[in-house]
């Protein structure tokens, strides 16, 4: 995926859309925007409304909240895998840190409530224009519909499991969505589920690059496989277990293009031999290769210095591996910095934090060792222990640990949530969505809270954050989570 393909038609185009859908019951219909059969009857502009989308999340800093990849800063501190350092002086770092939210006008909490929306109405103006369209090629016509269906649902998933209830909007008619009111998280799971099988059945088996007609060794556009991989984890937290594990079966059984990878290879780019991703965003921004590798490595400076951003690892999650776990030793995923006295660990999984040197790190955003662990639980769920636990033993394997001892439904349960805290730790929000949705986030949160500096008592609505205040004074029809005044 080339940026040079990236029209600067299509570069105003989004920028436009993104500033206009900051408050997505406000949205008024774009008087300059280029939308409609001026895009779309062009393979070339086309493409470049979805390429423009990945660069535009691409290019957003981990430190950016309200962003995709900033997801695996602000809710590592929401939850209890980051400390934040004490001489942090950024207000809505504490406040997402202390879980002390707020939802006035002045409050923090509901950024991803408009960052994430202004993705949707990208996708909702690409599936009602490539709907409409008869001037594209099918074949390429066919793959942007369902990127769009799958950058849709994707959005969806974080929106349902960020917020809970929340407006569910289909469509790019300002008039429509300046109405809308909260639809229950069931509902938003059901039209999850919907684009994600409608996306798996448009979407090429082949990796290709940015033009859709020539394959490619990268894995940066969304595919069948990148469908069936969302699909097993919306199945897995909408608790349909046979689905989720059907699901991760066919990605898992694709031997041919998917692997484990080294633990020290394992977020490469695909083109060096990275057969784990299944997924990745390629770095957009001059010279860097990941936001993520400039937000938590710390130089001999200390934390706040240089480019981290002063949050470094809790002792909860470093007290979580195993002995000889191979991803926290031997700088693999762990890496520390010793600075006056103290010693500070650090996520690791990125570790080229200079630039203009080579580009070999790419955001991944699904990878096979999670597919391993969905079916690993969908299993132990329907009772096939043993298989679930080949599954869970294919990842500690990995990390150069023995199999598992659990051998009840009880125990095989708990080691695989164990197992997904140390195994995808700091990636864009999966600890902090497996405590709510295993029902655990009251019990380690009420221990966690308190311990954390300037941390208060953990009330369980915090759990979800904040409705966009802004959005609720615009439309009647929405309402605030509870909790929030």
């Amino acid at each position: 995926m080339k940026i040079r393909y990236i029209s600067t038609l299509l570069l105003i185009f989004l920028s436009i859309v993104g500033s206009s859908c900051k408050k997505l019951v406000q949205v008024s219909a774009p008087t300059t925007a280029v939308t409609g059969n001026s895009v779309y009857n062009s393979d070339a502009t086309a493409i470049a409304v979805l390429t423009g989308l990945y660069s535009k999340i691409s290019a957003s800093s981990t430190t950016s909240i309200g962003t995709l990849p900033s997801l695996s800063l602000f809710t590592s501190l929401s939850s209890d895998e980051l400390t934040l350092w004490g001489g942090s002086t950024n207000r809505t770092a504490i406040a997402y840190y202390q879980n002390a939210l707020g939802s006035g006008v002045s409050g923090i909490g509901s950024e991803y409530w408009a960052g994430f929306y202004s993705y949707v109405f990208v996708c909702n103006d690409a599936i009602q224009n490539l709907n409409n369209s008869t001037g594209l090629t099918p074949s390429i016509k066919k793959q942007l519909l369902g990127e769009a269906l799958f950058m849709r649902a994707f959005c969806y998933f974080y929106l349902v499991n960020l917020f809970g209830d929340v407006a569910l909007s289909t469509t790019s008619d300002y008039k429509t969505n300046a109405l809308l009111g909260r639809s229950s998280v069931d509902k938003v799971y059901q039209q999850i589920i919907e684009d994600l099988k409608q996306g798996e059945s448009l979407l090429s088996i082949t990796y290709t690059d940015a033009t859709l007609q020539t394959p490619s060794s990268e894995r940066l556009r969304p595919t069948k496989w990148s469908a069936a991989a969302l699909l097993a984890r919306t199945y897995l937290y909408y608790r349909d277990w046979a689905n989720a594990e059907a699901q991760a079966s066919i990605v898992l059984t694709n031997t041919s293009l998917f692997g484990l990878s080294p633990l020290e290879t394992t977020f490469l780019k695909a083109s060096l031999g990275n057969n784990e991703a299944i997924w990745q965003l390629q770095p957009v921004n001059n010279g860097w290769n990941t936001e993520d590798a400039k937000a938590f490595i710390m130089t001999s400076a200390g934390p706040g210095q240089a480019f981290d951003f002063g949050a470094y690892l809790s002792d909860t999650l470093l007290n979580s591996f195993e002995e000889n776990d191979q991803r926290r030793f031997n700088r693999n995923w762990i890496d520390s910095i010793s600075v006056g006295g103290t010693t500070y660990f650090f996520p690791y999984k990125y570790k080229i934090n200079t630039s203009d040197g080579p580009v070999n790190e790419y955001l991944t955003i699904l990878r096979l060792g999670e597919q391993y662990l969905i079916r690993a639980e969908a299993r132990a769920q329907q009772g096939n222990l043993s298989g679930a636990a080949s599954d869970l033993n294919m990842v500690r394997a990995r990390a150069g640990l023995g199999s598992t001892s659990a051998t009840s439904q009880s125990d095989l349960l708990s080691a695989i949530l164990h197992e997904r805290q140390v195994e995808m730790f700091t990636e864009l929000g999966q600890r902090w969505l497996d405590l709510k949705r295993t029902g655990t986030v009251d019990n380690i949160m009420d221990k966690v809270t308190p311990q954390k500096s300037g941390g208060g008592q953990w009330k369980s609505y915090q759990q979800l954050y904040p409705v966009s205040f802004s959005d609720i004074q615009a439309d009647q029809n929405l309402s605030q989570n509870p909790g929030y005044n």
